[in-house]
C-alpha cells in the first residue's frame, strides 16, 4: 500500500465524498445551506444612537433584538434537528484540529460570565456564540454528503452583499440617519448603520468580482461591473482600514494570479494602471495636501497617529490585562470598563456602545490572553490549511471539482481582508453583528472545501494502492 503524505488524514474511516451538487436557484440554495441566511444579519432598521446614554453592559431589549435572536435561533434549531438525524461521520483530522479552538474559545467566554460586570449580557452572548457554532458545524457535516458548488457559494455571498447594498441605497433617501453619519471634519460617511456593514459588503463584492474576472469564472463584463460597484461603495464609508485592506488584497490577488488567466491578468493590470493614473491626475489637480486631509477626515497629526483615539484604549486595556490576564468578561466587560474612554473618540460616538474598535483587543478584553491566543491560532490554522491545499491541488487532478480550489483561493483573500479590517472593527468577534457571521461563513467555506479536497485526495490514494 502507498504511504500517504503527512498532511493527508490517515484514518481508514474516511469515505469518498459525494459529487458536488448541481447549481441551485438562490432560494433553494438558502434552504439547503441555511448558514448563508445569517450573512443577511438580518438588516436592523434601528438608529445607530439607540443606546446612547445607556449602560450597555446591562441587558436592553427591543423588537429588533428579538428578531435578531429569533433569526439565529430558528437556523440553529434546524441545524440541531438535522444533526440529530445524521449518521456518524468522520471529519478529516486537519479540520477537526481547527474546530476545537472555537469550542475552547467558547468555554473561556462561558467561564468569563462568572466575573463579568453584566452577567446576563455575557451569558446571553455565550448562548448566541454556541448557537452559531452549531450552525457552523452542521454545515460542515452536511457538505460531507451534499457538497455545494463552491463557486456558487461565493457568488451567492456576493449576491447577498449586493442585495444589502441595494437596501442601503433604498433607505438612504427615506431615512438617512439609519445608514449615514455626519462627522465634523469628515463630512458624510455612509457606513450602512444597522442595516448592513458597508465597509464589509462592498469590499466582498469587489474581491469576489476581481477574482472572478482574473480567473474567468463568469463573463468579464459582469465581473468588471460588480468590481466597480464594490470599489465605488467602499469609498463613501471613509473607513481607512477598509480602503487600505482592500487595496492590499487586490495587489496580492494580482501578484499571485499571473500563472492563471494571463489575458485576464493583463486586462486587470491595465485597468488598475489606468485607475492609478486617473487618481494621480486628480491628486495633481486638487492638490496632495487636500487629498491627504480628506483621506484622514481632516484630523490633525495626533488623531492620525492615535488612530482616532483607539491606541489610548488599547494601551489601557493591555495594562489592565497585565494584572488581570483573565480579561474583563465576555462583551459586557469592555463595555463597562472602557466605554467611557471609547466614547471620548469619534468612533465611540458612532457606535455608542463602548469597546476597543479592534477584534483582537476585544478578544483579549473578553476572556484574556488565552482567548486571544486561541483566536489567533484558529485563524492561522485555517489560513495554513487552505494555503497548503491550494499549493498541492495539482495532486488531485483526477478529481473533477476544481471549484473547491478557486473557492479556497478567493475565500483566503476575503479572510485576509477581514483580518486587516479587524484592526479597527470589533464586529468580527461580536455575535449578532454581520461581520461576525460573514467572517465565519468565509471560514466555513474554506474548511468545507478543504474537507472535500482532503477526502477526494484520500480516496485517490486508496484507489491507486
Amino acid at each position: 500500500m502507498m504511504r500517504y503524505p503527512h498532511w493527508i488524514d490517515n484514518d481508514e474511516r474516511v469515505r469518498p465524498v459525494a459529487e458536488p451538487s448541481r447549481r441551485l436557484p438562490f432560494l433553494k440554495f438558502l434552504i439547503r445551506y441555511p448558514i448563508f441566511l445569517l450573512a443577511f444579519g438580518p438588516p436592523i432598521f434601528r438608529p445607530m444612537n439607540k443606546y446612547a446614554g445607556f449602560d450597555t453592559s446591562q441587558a436592553h431589549f427591543d423588537a429588533w433584538s428579538i428578531l435578531q435572536v429569533g433569526w439565529l435561533l430558528l437556523i440553529a434549531v434546524r441545524a440541531i434537528m438535522r444533526l440529530s438525524s445524521e449518521r456518524l461521520i468522520h471529519i478529516p483530522k486537519q479540520v477537526r484540529s481547527i474546530l476545537k479552538y472555537p469550542f475552547f474559545l467558547g468555554l473561556l467566554y462561558l467561564v468569563s460570565v462568572t466575573y463579568s460586570p453584566g452577567r446576563i449580557v455575557s451569558a446571553e452572548y455565550c448562548v448566541l456564540y454556541f448557537l452559531f457554532f452549531i450552525c457552523f458545524f452542521e454545515f460542515l457535516v452536511d457538505i460531507y454528503r451534499n457538497p455545494p458548488d463552491w463557486i456558487q457559494c461565493l457568488f451567492y455571498l456576493r449576491f447577498i452583499s449586493l442585495l444589502l447594498l441595494g437596501l442601503i441605497i433604498l433607505v438612504l433617501p427615506i431615512e438617512p440617519t439609519l445608514v449615514m453619519n455626519i462627522v465634523p471634519g469628515a463630512g458624510i460617511r455612509i457606513l450602512g448603520g444597522t442595516v448592513a456593514a458597508m465597509a464589509l459588503i462592498c469590499p466582498i463584492i469587489a474581491i469576489i468580482s476581481a477574482y472572478s474576472f482574473l480567473h474567468t469564472l463568469e463573463p468579464r463584463t459582469r465581473a468588471a461591473l460588480f468590481l466597480l460597484v464594490g470599489l465605488a461603495g467602499t469609498l463613501p464609508t471613509q473607513v481607512r482600514g477598509a480602503e487600505i485592506s482592500l487595496f492590499l488584497v487586490l495587489v496580492l490577488l494580482i501578484a499571485v494570479s499571473p500563472k492563471t488567466g494571463r489575458r485576464s491578468t493583463y486586462l486587470f493590470i491595465a485597468g488598475s494602471t489606468a485607475f492609478i493614473l486617473v487618481l494621480g491626475l486628480i491628486v495633481g489637480t486638487v492638490g496632495g495636501v487636500r487629498v491627504w486631509s480628506k483621506f484622514n477626515r481632516g484630523q490633525d497629526n495626533e488623531g492620525i497617529v492615535t488612530l482616532s483615539g483607539r491606541t489610548g484604549v488599547w494601551k489601557s486595556l493591555i495594562q489592565y490585562s497585565m494584572t488581570h490576564p483573565q480579561g474583563t468578561g465576555y462583551i459586557a466587560g469592555i463595555r463597562r470598563f472602557h466605554g467611557g474612554a471609547s466614547a471620548e473618540s469619534m468612533h465611540g460616538t458612532l457606535n455608542n456602545i463602548g469597546g476597543t474598535d479592534n477584534a483582537y483587543m476585544e478578544t483579549l478584553a473578553d476572556a484574556g490572553w488565552l482567548a486571544l491566543l486561541f483566536y489567533l491560532i484558529m485563524l492561522a490554522k485555517v489560513a495554513a490549511l487552505g494555503w497548503l491545499l491550494v499549493k498541492r491541488h495539482t495532486s488531485i487532478k483526477p478529481w473533477s471539482d476544481r471549484s473547491a480550489v478557486d473557492a479556497i483561493r478567493c475565500s483566503l483573500l476575503l479572510l485576509i481582508y477581514c483580518l486587516g479590517v479587524g484592526v479597527e472593527d470589533t464586529g468580527f468577534v461580536n455575535p449578532l453583528r454581520q461581520e461576525f457571521y460573514i467572517q465565519n461563513i468565509i471560514i466555513a467555506i474554506i474548511l468545507g472545501a478543504s474537507t472535500c479536497m482532503l477526502i477526494a485526495l484520500r480516496s485517490r490514494y486508496i484507489t491507486s494502492s
